[in-house]
């Protein structure tokens, strides 16, 4: 068979194009999309597919740039308590993917372990300069995940930055150690990095203190009581302030950035080494050579393991959706659960959404068997768009 099908309305479908994330805690984005091209090519025996995993700048981005050909590097960095961890970035014709959560993320927390106040960034900054040890040109840094709320005080120190309290030591790791901080020093930060095309690739852009900020809204998935919200956004605004001595009035304007509050105040940090920020999905899809392969499909799969109102604001089957919509391509969704109602989901360009659910509603065993699920969805995709 040549894998031409004929489409409903009459659209012939001649390769199929899956673009999906990973569904936490069950499939990563490899998975899903081997188990969509097996339901797909079950029922419809030669049918073209092909597949490209995507992140948002979250976990499971470098996984997504390794799926599309990058090369894997490693290296022996800090984990977020300290302890030695070995983490994995990208590299491809110098341009680096570099996961934050490879470093300093909340999986790497020992079980039952949380540190909001003492995690911290500084692996993250060994990965960065592991990455231009490597020769990076530019790097591409996926924040999300993580397990720190330092404001990225971790990460600039391991590039050559100190931060100093009134007696001139290095204030402790961690976003509780910024309140004793008296001065920055930022002029041994390692060279290379104003020549270097940082790019601060997120799915949020929160600014990095108040209300909306990096403490506020995150700190309690980390971790975070109330009265250590109220401490680390004081002792975030704190550094913000104190970094004004050492870089002048920029540093307020970064603070008050988009993406500036991603990953614990990360953001921030980025943006204070010259990173410029754009949507994770955005600069992910461009890395990834989306636009070739969306080119060649004529049906696009997405999705991820929540469809909820979070997809609508920069998720990956968000951007996913709007790139294929803007080239005239039909796209559908997978998902494990769906919390969008039909209008929703077609002005975010997705004709139709199919959640897990709908084939086994018990939602333990939808999360312990979820590829063989997700196997039948996709055969019932191929039911409905390709026969």
């Amino acid at each position: 068979m040549d894998g031409t099908r004929t489409a409903p309305e009459g659209r012939s479908v001649r390769r199929v194009l899956v673009a999906a994330d990973k569904f936490k805690g069950s499939l990563t984005a490899v998975q899903v999309a081997e188990r969509v091209a097996a339901g797909l090519c079950r029922a419809v025996p030669g049918l073209e597919v092909e597949a490209l995993p995507v992140a948002d700048g979250g976990d499971g981005t470098v996984d997504a740039a390794l799926a599309a050909g990058f090369g894997r590097h490693q290296a022996r960095v800090a984990g977020p308590l300290g302890e030695e961890v070995t983490a994995a970035f990208a590299l491809r014709d110098g341009t680096a993917v570099v996961e934050m959560a490879q470093a300093s993320g909340l999986q790497l927390l020992p079980d039952g372990v949380q540190a909001p106040l003492t995690a911290s960034t500084y692996g993250t900054g060994e990965l960065l300069r592991a990455a231009l040890d490597a020769g990076a040109r530019t790097i591409v840094f996926g924040v999300g995940g993580s397990a720190t709320t330092d404001g990225g005080a971790g990460m600039l120190s391991a590039l050559g930055a100190r931060f100093l309290d009134a007696e001139g030591a290095p204030v402790p790791p961690g976003g509780g150690g910024l309140a004793r901080l008296a001065s920055a020093d930022l002029t041994g930060l390692d060279p290379r990095l104003s020549s270097v095309d940082l790019v601060l690739a997120s799915d949020v852009d929160n600014p990095l203190t108040g209300p909306k900020g990096a403490a506020a809204v995150y700190g309690p998935q980390k971790g975070a009581s109330p009265d250590e919200v109220t401490a680390l956004d004081t002792a975030l605004a704190h550094c913000a302030k104190v970094l004004e001595g050492a870089i002048g009035p920029r540093a307020a304007r970064y603070a008050v950035s988009p993406g500036a509050g991603a990953a614990g105040g990360v953001g921030f940090g980025a943006l204070v080494l010259g990173a410029r920020f754009r949507p994770g999905i955005e600069v992910m899809l461009d890395v990834l050579g989306f636009a070739p392969a969306l080119e060649r499909a004529s049906l696009v799969i997405t999705g991820e393991g929540s469809l909820d109102r979070q997809t609508l604001h920069g998720k990956a089957p968000a951007g996913v959706a709007a790139a294929a919509r803007a080239a005239g391509k039909e796209v559908v969704a997978v998902c494990g659960r769906l919390a969008l109602p039909p209008q929703e989901l077609g002005r975010a360009g997705i004709r139709r959404a199919y959640p897990l659910t709908d084939a086994e509603p018990d939602l333990a065993r939808c999360i312990a068997d979820a590829g063989p699920i997700l196997e039948r969805v996709a055969e019932r995709i191929a039911r409905d768009f390709l026969t």
